[in-house]
């Protein structure tokens, strides 16, 4: 079972799974922290795996999700070092994949049982 946070920078909020004391986000999720369309963060990530640059039974897990029509369904998360990849392999500036690695860094994962609110 996962918990949940919220992640604020100022101008985006995001609630993100956390769960063996690292945070996970769907693609939706990576899309919208690194301001990029669906498919292309899609297409960095499977050259994460197709590079193996990183191994994909680290660093993805499926968890069941709540849509929006109440239905249940597994989707893929993936932790931050795909985060950290993607948005190193898309160009995302370093100061700002820095700011954003530093905003999941500052969480103590490991010592709290739900957090309801970051505000970085």
């Amino acid at each position: 079972m996962s918990d949940i946070i919220i992640y604020n920078d100022g101008e985006l909020e995001l609630d993100i799974s956390v769960n063996h004391e690292t945070v996970w986000l769907n693609r939706n999720q990576i899309s919208e922290l690194l301001g990029r369309d669906v498919k292309t963060i899609g297409k960095h990530i499977s050259n994460v795996f197709k590079e193996n640059e990183l191994l994909k039974s680290s660093v993805v897990a499926n968890f069941a999700t709540t849509a929006k029509d109440d239905k249940k369904y597994d989707v893929e998360y993936y932790n931050l070092d795909v985060v950290i990849s993607v948005g190193n392999n898309i160009g995302t500036s370093l100061k700002d994949l820095g700011k954003k690695w530093f905003a999941f860094s500052r969480l103590d994962i490991g010592s709290f049982d739900v957090l309801d609110k970051i505000e970085i």
